[in-house]
């Protein structure tokens, strides 16, 4: 997957590692069927089921969304995994021809969900479309209705997020170091790739935790609506979050700890 047009250095990164993580979550599954030969075709799921997962062999897609070309699926993609959690329809139009390799859905499912680094991979993998998705949507739109959603730059001691503050969406770092903080004390550090944010979305509270950028920091963000369908439609991902998450607190709490016992 790529942007139209002249990529951001923040999207290239993310694009090149991305296209890395299709081969990785496949490695060890057989396709369900013979690869399917298609010509040019103005809507893709016009020709193919919708139940399956299919992995680009050759050829080149136009990702389109409200009559608006926005980004290409291209060689070593995997196209209907985010089927449901669009926040507008998408549409695949091609002007040659493709060759595709159907995958079972539950199957692939399974087989990512049976490893924990397949499942970190594909966490990874479906999130950062989706932020290089929303990304596209917001820079179609005039300036003064863009949502600020996509990516966010931030210098060194800005504000990532504020504790207390509404949660409106998840943050993944692509580059750069931030550190957590609660009633002012440092109760951890948010590491590149690492997701935070989300747990204000599943409990529906404020923001437990103030973020700051240590460095210059580039973030990912998802719209909350968008992680919330990911999460619903894919039950094991959010076990697996909430499970990350879990430790993330235990560790905030002992650092809390022993903030406490050395300031007596």
């Amino acid at each position: 997957m790529y942007l139209i047009g002249d990529q951001p250095p923040y999207a290239e990164k993310l694009i090149n590692a991305l296209q890395l993580i299709p081969e990785q979550l496949l490695d060890g599954l057989s396709p369900c069927g013979e690869p399917i030969s298609l010509d040019a075709v103005n809507d893709l799921y016009e020709h193919v089921g919708n139940n399956r997962i299919y992995l680009l062999q050759s050829g080149l897609l136009h990702a389109v969304i409200e009559d608006k070309p926005l980004f290409y699926i291209q060689e070593g993609d995997l196209i209907g995994l985010r089927q449901g959690l669009n926040t507008a329809p998408c549409t695949y139009r091609s002007d040659e021809p493709l060759i595709l390799v159907p995958y079972d859905r539950e199957l692939l499912f399974k087989h990512i969900h049976g490893n924990s680094q397949r499942q970190e991979q594909f966490t990874q993998y479906i999130l950062g479309q989706a932020a290089l998705m929303s990304d596209a949507l917001a820079y179609s739109r005039p300036p003064e209705v863009r949502p600020v959603t996509g990516f966010q730059h931030f210098p060194a001691g800005a504000e990532l997020i504020r504790q207390g503050d509404d949660a409106d969406h998840v943050f993944i770092i692509t580059e750069g170091h931030a550190e957590a903080f609660v009633q002012g004390i440092k109760v951890g550090d948010v590491q590149k790739d690492e997701i935070f944010g989300a747990m204000a979305l599943f409990t529906r509270e404020k923001r437990s935790a103030t973020v700051i950028a240590s460095a210059p920091t580039t973030v990912m963000m998802i719209p909350k609506e968008q992680f919330l369908a990911l999460m619903q439609s894919n039950p094991r991902i959010a076990h697996s979050l909430i499970e990350s998450m879990a430790r993330r607190i235990d560790l905030m709490n002992k650092e809390l700890t022993q903030y406490k016992q050395a300031t007596r």
